[in-house]
């Protein structure tokens, strides 16, 4: 049975055009990514790909749109289109150093994490980052039971912030703890 929920799956995939695929191996991606690599996961030829990017890549350059794919040194790039810098700066929730930045997404991919730990990962600057991501209510702390150090945990504010649901198993786990 779950074959053929995957075969499925894989047809309704094919359904969608190969430009509206390689849109969100993009989007999703999120970074620069290659020719080939668009072909391996799209599942397609190198040249059925490199077809349908510049259709994308066309089509994007004929919509009044804010996005744009950008390509620099053979790897592609879905990106906002120059000139929405100063926008970009107004919308963006908030205002943090690179660094602090770096320490919330390093939070963000562990859940849940020991202040130590999260010092040795990042460096003493962490603990700056630390007050400065308490002070805005981004992240939680709770002193471990057993220990000296603390849980650190992202807050309900980051959540809502960043548009990004909770892990409704970790909320269990950290309950559990």
């Amino acid at each position: 049975m779950a074959k053929l929920s995957q075969i499925d799956s894989n047809e309704q995939e094919r359904d969608i055009s190969l430009p509206a695929r390689l849109e969100a191996i993009l989007y999703l991606k999120g970074k620069p990514v290659s020719l080939s690599e668009m072909a391996e996961l799209a599942q397609e030829t190198k040249s059925k790909v490199e077809q349908a990017l510049l259709a994308l890549m066309a089509g994007y350059a004929q919509r009044d749109t804010a996005l744009d794919i950008q390509e620099f040194n053979g790897l592609y790039s879905l990106q906002l289109r120059k000139g929405l810098g100063e926008l970009v700066q107004n919308l963006l929730p908030v205002d943090l150093s690179l660094g602090t930045l770096r320490t919330l997404a390093t939070i963000a991919l562990k859940k849940r994490i020991l202040q130590s730990d999260l010092v040795d990962l990042r460096g003493s600057g962490a603990y700056d980052h630390i007050k400065e991501l308490l002070s805005q209510n981004f992240i939680e702390r709770k002193r471990q039971n057993e220990g000296r150090s603390y849980w650190i945990t992202l807050s309900e504010k980051f959540h809502r912030t960043f548009s990004v649901l909770p892990d409704i198993s970790s909320n269990e786990s950290r309950k559990a703890a």
